[in-house]
């Protein structure tokens, strides 16, 4: 597959110029999720950019690989890479996010803590390639994702409101509901070098 990572370069900048004028203006999260997510499924529409090494599975654990995180910590793009019937602990994320599907499906069950309980907040949702959902604090925090197969990857492409990989948040115990604070970090050492000068035909 050839990595386009132009279609990239030109999301990064799309977004970078989204938080920018909502600082400006006040506009906010809604106003950001709003248009951010046009261009997310714009970009997992086509699925000829993502770099081949941040698409590989681990045959254990699923793999967070930073793409791009911005030098201000405004924003970060991540790819999420399921091996067959891998999935998350229950977790939340304290900064609003995006989430495209690029290749296969992935299940989104949401949740909420009701009585020192952790209790399912809606049906689970299935999310196929080219499909965009969104969370945050204001529209629901807490989900666990699931490859929607047991025999083949799935690929997500995933946009924060801040950097992901350094932020502390929580995983949920799934009996009691309590709350357990962590740091996810990321799979990569290295990120995409989206402003190297382009290749000549």
């Amino acid at each position: 597959m050839s990595d386009n990572i132009e279609r990239l370069r030109e999301f990064v900048a799309t977004v970078s110029r989204l938080v920018t004028q909502a600082g400006q203006e006040g506009g906010g999260e809604a106003a950001v999720l709003a248009q951010a997510s046009g261009a997310l499924a714009a970009l997992v529409a086509q699925d000829d950019w993502l770099p081949e090494e941040m698409a590989r599975p681990h045959p254990v654990y699923y793999q967070q690989h930073l793409l791009y995180g911005d030098p201000l910590d405004r924003f970060s793009l991540v790819s999420f890479v399921w091996g067959p019937g891998q999935q998350t602990p229950v977790h939340d994320h304290t900064v609003w996010g995006l989430i495209g599907v690029l290749r296969g499906a992935e299940i989104d069950q949401r949740y909420r803590v009701d009585g020192g309980r952790l209790v399912a907040d809606g049906e689970e949702v299935l999310l196929g390639a080219g499909q965009v959902a969104a969370v945050s604090p204001t529209l629901g925090d807490v989900h666990r994702v699931r490859n929607a197969y047991d025999d083949r990857v799935s690929i997500s492409v995933h946009l924060y409101g801040g950097n992901i990989g350094r932020i502390r948040r929580h995983v949920y115990d799934a009996a009691s509901g309590a709350p357990k604070p962590f740091v996810s970090g990321y799979s990569n050492a290295l990120v995409p070098n989206l402003w190297a000068p382009a290749a000549k035909a």
